[in-house]
């Protein structure tokens, strides 16, 4: 993230923190609170979630997003949605009222509107930032020869503002959500990991539940939001796997990213392998916020 943004980073995910605990305070489901806590950052445009995303090549907004209630396994995913200001709200129709688990492009925004979600216009998505961003990146391709179809999602320093939340309520079952523009300069109709189940989110009350962001790909490559949580299922402590996991990206495909994760026992693990990550926790016994920074 930009130096000048770190200020929004933490203001953002202590935003979301608080949507998701007055759901668990007045004893909500896990469920409702991580879909509270990431449509929060969906609608703040520091984000790259909802307004404010990354553009696509072609210089539109391409949103995916998933949420998956631990306690049933059940999930709900939406991909490639151009016309959705809050997909998790989608994908959350899907959970709950849909035999099938995924929709993509414009027969999810159909199954959105038939199920009561406003559908609004591309442009309305779109900010004058990531235009002049989408831009720049592209002229500096040009001017250097780069295939426009293969942006540099390898590069650390380019920000990958993936928004997720994880959550434990009252009656011991877990949730995850993750939601995503996904990378600057995309194909369009290219599918991240984020909305993929077990690639960039999962949930599982015999496991863990977690949530990813980064460089998408490799995530899919090695599944790793499931692959963390059979280390959790397996013994392993959230802390010690969430690390593990980063370090696997690492090393198996060069890869970065973060991720968070929250078992059934309430601990919780957070790691990346990037220069910074934000993030935000809260428990019945402490909250801290803030961005962490480390060696990428």
């Amino acid at each position: 993230m930009p130096d000048d943004m770190v200020d929004a980073h933490i203001h953002g995910v202590t935003n979301a923190l608080a949507a998701g605990w007055r759901v668990l305070e007045r004893g909500g489901a896990a469920l409702d609170a991580v879909e509270e806590a990431v449509v929060i950052m969906e609608d703040d445009e520091t984000f790259d979630a909802g307004r404010g995303s990354f553009l696509n090549r072609d210089g539109k907004v391409q949103l995916d997003a998933l949420i998956m209630d631990g306690a049933t396994l059940r999930a709900g995913g939406v991909g490639c949605v151009e016309r959705l200001r809050n997909p998790v709200r989608a994908a959350r129709k899907i959970l709950s009222e849909s035999p099938h688990v995924y929709f993509v492009a414009e027969g999810a925004e159909r199954f959105a509107a038939e199920h009561g979600i406003a559908l609004c216009k591309n442009e309305d998505l779109v900010i004058p930032r990531e235009v002049e961003r989408l831009r720049a990146y592209q002229a500096e391709a040009a001017q250097h020869g780069n295939d426009l179809f293969a942006p540099s999602s390898d590069d650390v320093t380019i920000s990958h503002d993936t928004v997720g939340a994880v959550a434990l309520d009252r009656a011991g079952n877990i949730a995850a959500a993750t939601s995503t523009g996904g990378t600057l300069n995309k194909a369009p109709g290219r599918l991240g990991d984020s909305s993929l189940i077990g690639c960039g989110c999962y949930a599982n009350n015999e496991s863990a539940a977690v949530s990813t962001t980064g460089w998408g790909e490799p995530i899919m490559k090695l599944v790793l939001a499931k692959w963390t949580a059979d280390r959790i299922q397996a013994g392993n402590l959230p802390e010690w796997s969430a690390q593990e996991a980063m370090n696997y990206l690492k090393q198996r495909l060069d890869g970065h990213g973060g991720i968070i994760v929250l078992n059934p026992e309430g601990h919780i693990g957070i790691a990346h392998n990037t220069p910074r990550m934000a993030w935000a926790y809260k428990t019945v016994r402490k909250q801290e916020a803030g961005i962490e920074k480390s060696a990428p």
